[in-house]
């Protein structure tokens, strides 16, 4: 008889992309999960999947099976919460992705004090340099940046415009730059993310509504992969950076930052919370998205700036 297990061993077969894998997303070892995938097999007759040493690639049977044991769990997660008629009852797993520097700074927090509002709930938080599209098995992302994908449902945290700035020590030194072209006489700070052109600066004349602006090509003196080293860098006068507005704005208020070019627009990097689409969606997810709208919010106090609240498009 097939056991609510093997569903969940289907499923993250499905989401995984190796026997490893799944086995931590379960918590169990992979023999373990070897020899359960291998019963399972036996007792439908089917090969479900076909693995190597280091890859598994499902059969279309392991495929349609994974597919199915996910929409079984989430109707059957969903009738355990129906049947719960106090929210704060709320059990389960909630998984959530975040990039390193904003789970950190501002998610990691909110999901503390979440937390304490339902007990009940096992919380996990995993940190990632691309939580999207790297979104693997999470219930919902906390992202940084536009994202266009009609199966997942994005709400607006924060608009978060981008800023140029550098230290007061850097700019009495090496003086202020007031147009683009003065950009290839300073030391530039990039951060490589997401596998972009971190070289390419994309500028417009601040309320103009131009579509295009301008696109720079800079010649980086110091680059990173790491958002919060990117701004220690600038603070302590290596040169000017390109950062987020909730990364930069306390800096800017300590006085350790001042923003240059203040005339000209970076574009914006909307922080949004994402969620698959309405159907069969749980009701820890929408008790989350509900929770982090609202504290990030004015009334949040966490996020830097004026946030904004959207509602699902």
């Amino acid at each position: 008889m097939m056991q609510i297990e093997d569903l969940r061993l289907a499923a993250a077969l499905l989401r995984e992309s190796s026997l490893s894998a799944a086995a931590r997303s379960l918590g169990v070892t992979p023999p373990a999960l070897s020899m359960r995938l291998r019963k399972l097999e036996a007792s439908l007759g089917l090969v479900l999947a076909n693995r190597t040493s280091r890859k598994l690639h499902l059969t279309s049977e392991g495929e349609r099976f994974g597919r199915e044991a996910y929409e079984l769990l989430l109707k059957f997660d969903g009738l355990r919460e129906s049947l719960q008629r106090d929210d704060r009852r709320l059990s389960g797993t909630l998984r959530v992705a975040a990039s390193f520097g904003y789970g950190r700074t501002h998610v990691a927090p909110w999901l503390s004090r979440f937390s304490r509002l339902h007990p009940a709930l096992r919380l996990q938080l995993d940190l990632r340099e691309t939580p999207w599209p790297d979104k693997h098995d999470s219930d919902a992302v906390v992202h940084v940046g536009a994202v266009r994908d009609s199966s997942w449902v994005a709400h607006t945290l924060a608009s978060n415009e981008r800023w140029l700035c550098a230290s007061p020590g850097y700019l009495r030194e090496h003086g202020t730059p007031r147009n683009p072209a003065d950009l290839a006489y300073h030391a530039c700070i990039c951060i490589r993310e997401n596998d972009e052109d971190v070289t390419l600066w994309h500028m417009r004349p601040a309320g103009s509504g131009a579509r295009k602006g301008e696109t720079l090509r800079i010649n980086p003196a110091f680059v990173t992969n790491d958002g919060s080293v990117a701004r220690q860098w600038a603070e302590d006068g290596l040169g000017i950076v390109l950062r987020s507005q909730w990364d930069a704005a306390e800096a800017l208020a300590a006085g350790r930052l001042e923003r240059v070019m203040v005339d000209w627009e970076f574009g914006a990097a909307p922080v949004v919370v994402l969620v698959p689409t309405r159907k069969g969606r749980s009701a820890r997810v929408q008790a989350l998205v509900s929770f982090l709208v609202e504290a990030a919010g004015p009334s949040g106090g966490r996020v830097t700036g004026t946030p904004t609240i959207t509602t699902p498009t």
